[in-house]
């Protein structure tokens, strides 16, 4: 499945999303990232608050991978930069 995220709160919905579809726990995956499930919980809940790092490492353990691509209409990102 393909996902364009504009909204750190839209890659929070994804993660979630997806850790539960495979079942598995806050617990479980903050163990594999070295994190406490506190701190997971709260990164799931504010992921603009991940680490790119720990993106990529979260986006492995659930089967995902990040994707950049040049936009087809470069005005309409609205960017800052």
């Amino acid at each position: 499945m393909h996902h364009v995220i504009t909204t750190p709160r839209q890659a929070g919905e994804i993660l979630r999303g997806r850790r539960k579809a495979r079942h598995l726990s806050q617990q479980d995956l903050a163990a594999k990232l070295g994190i406490s499930q506190a701190h997971f919980s709260t990164l799931e809940g504010d992921p603009a608050a991940f680490t790119l790092d720990r993106l990529i490492a979260l986006a492995n353990l659930l089967g995902l991978e990040l994707v950049l691509n040049d936009r087809s209409d470069p005005a309409s990102s609205g960017a800052e930069w």
